[in-house]
């Protein structure tokens, strides 16, 4: 399973990897607090998905990118996580964080900010369910020197958010490679986020950018 980043276009998924819509779903406070499976799309051995944000029938691509000359430059770092990540220790966990892969779901929120909570006592399982629900791995708790990592089949969500009214990035699991259009891989891991509204700027990968420009992602 791969998925390629081309030039200026679209993604190529290979390797027949299952695809589904993945809703966040908040409680009556609005907050974030777990996901929700959607309908799959039909299963194939090959399929390109829009980065542009512009295609008609998302989040298939359609060659939008051709005619709005979408700049698909990559500008994301090629560094491992760990070397991006600020630590965080606290009692019980250690709590890591990445800022720049933020794509903006809101879970390190849901029963008050991880960030916090790490440093009181008792508090181990909310960090590590808010960090592990984190789509795009920005947060990962860790306990004893190792990460505390949901386990998520190698599938894509295509990530839709009826809180803020928008569509989300596409969600990539269970350690799918990712290829940059040079040819080089990025580090694989158990979950990232890839841009599909076409504004992020730290691409491939999602920014969050798709909640300022309101991206409806249909």
């Amino acid at each position: 399973m791969r998925i390629e980043v081309t030039p200026d276009g679209p993604y190529v998924v290979t390797g027949s990897v299952p695809m589904a819509r993945q809703s966040i779903a908040a409680d009556a406070r609005g907050q974030s607090m777990d996901w929700r499976e959607g309908e799959d799309y039909p299963a194939a051995e090959s399929y390109e998905l829009c980065r542009c944000g512009h295609s008609a029938n998302k989040p298939y691509c359609d060659g939008s990118h051709q005619r709005v000359r979408f700049d698909g430059t990559e500008t994301a770092s090629r560094r491992p996580y760990e070397g991006q990540a600020e630590e965080q220790t606290g009692p019980e966990l250690t709590l890591t964080d990445a800022p720049a892969f933020c794509a903006f779901a809101r879970f390190c929120d849901a029963d008050g900010q991880a960030w916090k909570l790490v440093e009181i006592p008792g508090q181990a399982d909310v960090v590590a369910r808010e960090a592990a629900r984190c789509p795009s791995g920005r947060l990962v708790a860790w306990a004893s020197g190792s990460p505390i990592e949901p386990e998520l089949p190698a599938s894509i969500g295509i990530v839709e958010d009826p809180v803020a009214g928008v569509g989300g990035p596409i969600w990539v699991r269970g350690g799918i490679t990712v290829t940059s259009a040079d040819g080089g891989d990025y580090e694989v891991r158990n979950r990232v986020t890839l841009c599909r509204c076409g504004g992020s700027r730290n691409k491939p990968f999602c920014d969050g950018s798709h909640v300022t420009i309101r991206f409806t992602g249909t």
